[in-house]
């Protein structure tokens, strides 16, 4: 009997892996937008730059490895790594800390493990982690929106003149870590602060949000990984949420609307390659973020830990997949106890 010959899933058709890695650039602008009006043209510089630095170390190490260039660099994989990555660095970074940070995504993160597919880690957080650890002033300066002169801006990026007085201020995140002796609404006179979270952050979370919703209408994903770090955070918040004592950590809301979050929930945990696999897998590993973001946000010595806390997941996902392995299809479960003889 003939058996038909059907192409696999990843080859033709909707699941393409161009496709999706357009649809995923397309779901990240309206937070290019949202940041664009907030910092200038900053982010935008980011984006091109980092652009050029990952297809170019794709490009080389493809060589190097005597793998076909072409194909491989229009699968939109490395575009997508440097656009997230460009997202989440500060705008008008130094040209050096972007091209170090989409360097060691592209080399560390991706190709040393042979490539889309087989990388442990997340690219991106791997490039991030790499420079926050390295260089913490440089990763800390966010510029004040809508306070950014594009001539100052450029002259910061290309190392010609020093960043100028009051072109950067403390993170609401930070602002919160610091505190130990105002009240929540003390500490919301801060020019850091906006309604909920941090000031500007607030329009970027929904905006990433908005970009995440599309993802899953499109059924990119499923909503298991996302809906468990949310769930996780908002959890831990509330948990250890003290009203508006000097000893609080900030509300569910401060913590959903501040930061990385969005991004996190949605473009990041969401990885198909280094997270899990089964949908029980994907809310456990969600999960395990967003505890792990709350706790290094409160407790741990840096404001915002979705990098951190992704990289940690990505190290037990194949322990979570072990677990939660689904039972094959037509089998079923192994009984627990065997006659003897049997």
């Amino acid at each position: 009997m003939a058996l038909p010959r059907i192409t696999s899933p990843h080859s033709t058709g909707s699941n393409r892996t161009q496709r999706v890695m357009l649809l995923v650039l397309a779901a990240t602008l309206p937070g290019i937008v949202a940041l664009t009006w907030l910092y200038g043209p900053g982010t935008l510089i980011n984006l091109c730059w980092a652009s050029a630095v990952a297809l170019g170390f794709e490009a080389l190490l493809l060589k190097v490895r005597q793998r076909p260039v072409q194909f491989f660099l229009r699968d939109g994989s490395a575009l997508v790594t440097a656009v997230l990555l460009a997202l989440a660095l500060p705008p008008y970074s130094p040209w050096w800390l972007t091209l170090i940070a989409t360097a060691s995504a592209i080399v560390f993160g991706k190709q040393l493990y042979g490539g889309l597919g087989q990388n442990p880690f997340n690219p991106a957080m791997v490039g991030y982690v790499v420079v926050l650890i390295s260089f913490p002033v440089e990763m800390t300066s966010w510029p004040v929106p809508h306070g950014v002169g594009l001539g100052a801006g450029l002259q910061h990026i290309l190392g010609i003149a020093s960043m100028p007085d009051g072109w950067s201020q403390a993170t609401a995140l930070d602002a919160m870590k610091l505190n130990k002796s105002l009240t929540i609404e003390e500490l919301w006179a801060n020019p850091a602060f906006g309604h909920f979270g941090g000031i500007g952050s607030e329009v970027v979370n929904l905006a990433f949000l908005a970009g995440g919703l599309f993802l899953l209408h499109k059924r990119l994903f499923s909503w298991h990984a996302p809906v468990g770090m949310l769930a996780a955070l908002t959890l831990m918040s509330l948990v250890f949420w003290n009203g508006s004592g000097s000893d609080s950590n900030g509300s569910p809301l401060f913590h959903l609307l501040s930061g990385a979050t969005m991004l996190g929930a949605f473009f990041i945990v969401t990885d198909p390659v280094s997270s899990a696999t089964s949908n029980l897998g994907r809310l456990i590993f969600g999960a395990g973020v967003g505890i792990l973001v709350y706790v290094i946000r409160a407790w741990g010595g840096y404001p915002d830990g979705v990098a951190f806390a992704v990289l940690l997941m990505n190290l037990s996902a194949p322990t979570i997949d072990y677990y939660t392995r689904p039972r094959t299809y037509g089998h079923r479960k192994a009984e627990r106890g065997f006659k003897m003889g049997e």
